[in-house]
C-alpha cells in the first residue's frame, strides 16, 4: 500500500515558476505530535515557575509571621518573668504579713515568725520556677506553665483576701504589733546568745542593738502605752511600752527621754533619743520586744526593709 501523502504548492510573486513539495504524512504527524509535546512541556514550565513563585512568597510571608511569633514570644517570656517576680515579692510579703497574725500560728496568741521550712521540703522558689518557664521555647509548655502560674496567682489572690479579712477584724492587734525600726542605723548585736563585751562570757542577749549617732532619733515602732520611764542600771535611761495582746518594747541607753509613764504613744512618734547611758561601749540603742515577758527576737515584727 502506498504511503499516503501530501503536496506542497508554494507559489512565488512574479514569474517564478510554482513550486511542488510532497511530504509523507507520517512527517506531519511526527511533526504535529512534537509541537505538541513542546507545547506541554511550556505548559508544564510555565505552571511550575507560577507555582514556585507562589511558594516563594509564601515562605516569605511565614518567615515573616515566624520573625512577628518570635517578637511576640520573647514579649510573653519578659511579661511572665515579671509576673513570677512581682508574685515571687507577693509571697514573701504574705509570708511576713502571717508572721505578725494569728493565720501563721493558730496555737499562739502571737505568730513570732514565719515558719522554716526544713532543707529539701517545699517547693522551689518562685523565682527559679519562673526562671525556668522565661526559657521555654515550646508554646505547648509555655500554656502548661501559664496554667500554673494562673493557678498560682489565684492561690496568692485567695491568700490575700484571707489576710485582709482577718486584718479587718484585728486592727487594734496589727496596730499594737511593732511593725518599725525604732531608729535607723547598724545592727552592731542580734538577738541570741553572744560575747559579753565587758566580762568576755556567752549570754543571751535578749534583743539587739542598734548603733546610731548620739541623739539620733527614735519612734515608737507601734500604739502603745508608756509604762515606765528612767533610769534602770546597766540600761541606763529606759523606756518601756505596753501595746496590749502581752506584749512589751524595750529602749535602753536613751540620751533623753521624751515621754512619761501614762503617756499614750502612736505608732511613728517620737519618744527618745539615742545616748551611751547606763553599761554601754558606744552611743546605740538597746531594744527588746516581749511577749508575755518572755523575750523575742524584734526582726520578727518588723515588716521594714
Amino acid at each position: 500500500m502506498a504511503k499516503k501523502s501530501y503536496t506542497l504548492i508554494v507559489v512565488p510573486d512574479h514569474e517564478s515558476p510554482v513550486k511542488r513539495y510532497r511530504v509523507q504524512k507520517s512527517l506531519f504527524l511526527q511533526v504535529g505530535g512534537g509541537l505538541l509535546l513542546l507545547a506541554g512541556l511550556a505548559l508544564g514550565a510555565t505552571l511550575h515557575y507560577f507555582q514556585v513563585a507562589r511558594d516563594a512568597a509564601e515562605n516569605r510571608i511565614l518567615r515573616e509571621e515566624n520573625l512577628t511569633l518570635r517578637g511576640q514570644l520573647k514579649s510573653v517570656r519578659e511579661r511572665i518573668e515579671h509576673i513570677g517576680s512581682t508574685l515571687d515579692r507577693v509571697e514573701r510579703f504574705d509570708q511576713k504579713l502571717r508572721a505578725i497574725t494569728l493565720l501563721s500560728d493558730p496555737q499562739r496568741n502571737l505568730a513570732m515568725g514565719p515558719v522554716e521550712q526544713e532543707p529539701g521540703v517545699g517547693s522551689p522558689a518562685a523565682e527559679t520556677q519562673f526562671t525556668e518557664l522565661a526559657s521555654m521555647e515550646s508554646p505547648k509548655a509555655l500554656s502548661g506553665k501559664l496554667d500554673r502560674l494562673s493557678a498560682e496567682a489565684t492561690r496568692q489572690e485567695q491568700s490575700l483576701h484571707e489576710l485582709q479579712a482577718y486584718f479587718q477584724d484585728q486592727k487594734s492587734l496589727l496596730a499594737s504589733t511593732p511593725s518599725l525600726w525604732p531608729t535607723r542605723g547598724w545592727v552592731t548585736s542580734d538577738f541570741g546568745s553572744r560575747l559579753d563585751p565587758y566580762t568576755a562570757d556567752r549570754v543571751m542577749h535578749a534583743g539587739m542593738d542598734i548603733a546610731a549617732p548620739h541623739g539620733k532619733d527614735v519612734f515608737a515602732p507601734s500604739d502603745g502605752t508608756v509604762v515606765f520611764a528612767g533610769l534602770e542600771g546597766g540600761y541606763g535611761n529606759v523606756i518601756v511600752i505596753d501595746h496590749g495582746y502581752g506584749i512589751k518594747t524595750r529602749y535602753g541607753h536613751l540620751a533623753k527621754i521624751l515621754v512619761k509613764a501614762g503617756d499614750r504613744v502612736k505608732r511613728g512618734g517620737l519618744i527618745a533619743a539615742v545616748g551611751n547611758t547606763g553599761r554601754s561601749t558606744g552611743p546605740h540603742l538597746h531594744y527588746e520586744v516581749r511577749v508575755n515577758g518572755i523575750p523575742q527576737n524584734p526582726r520578727k515584727f518588723i515588716l521594714e526593709e
